[in-house]
């Protein structure tokens, strides 16, 4: 089957690489993430996507476009919470990858994402059933979490950047409230 897997990062695609390969599934990654901010975050995590990408042979598919203006607009004024903006994001990003894998002629798409013990796995994957319904093609689930910490030290042994936060511009600031709040005192 051939499947592509998007992903937002290179760190977070090295357990799910390995484990699809593992099954017999052909990959092509697939980069698109509007969420990322500041712009060197971003930058920061796609060069890391394509360094992995060439230590582990993947074919990969980079939708260069920095979004956060397509993150910002898609979210409604006032949600800003977790629970709010995480569907959308979610949302646009597995949309894309859909629209993506139909492009390109694969059997099906799955996500990076659900490596992540700090990601929703059940929206996710009634999200990605969804659109995949919607789209024609399915989405492959699987939980990748159990190999997460692996992940994160193979990332760490081949150097490659290692991100503290989702993402997105909301995120990065719930990171840094706690901190915010207690030197403006």
């Amino acid at each position: 089957m051939n499947l592509l897997l998007h992903s937002c990062c290179g760190p977070c695609t090295i357990y799910p690489l390995q484990a699809l390969r593992q099954e017999g599934f052909h990959i092509e990654g697939f980069f698109s993430n509007p969420n990322i901010h500041p712009y060197r975050e971003y930058i920061e995590r796609l060069d890391s996507y394509k360094l992995l990408a060439d230590m582990k042979t993947l074919s990969v598919h980079i939708d260069d476009v920095y979004g956060l203006e397509r993150f910002v607009d898609a979210l409604k004024a006032g949600h800003h919470s977790c629970e709010d903006r995480c569907p959308v994001c979610y949302r646009l990003r597995l949309e894309a990858a859909a629209q993506k894998a139909l492009e390109l002629g694969k059997d099906g798409f799955s996500t990076t994402l659900l490596v992540s013990p700090y990601q929703n796995h059940e929206l996710l994957r009634t999200l990605g059933e969804e659109i995949g319904k919607n789209h024609g093609i399915p989405f492959i689930y699987r939980d990748f979490r159990p190999g997460f910490r692996e992940a994160q030290k193979e990332a760490r042994a081949l150097g490659l950047y290692m991100q503290s936060y989702c993402g997105c511009v909301f995120s990065e600031y719930d990171r840094y409230k706690p901190k915010i709040k207690k030197n403006n005192q």
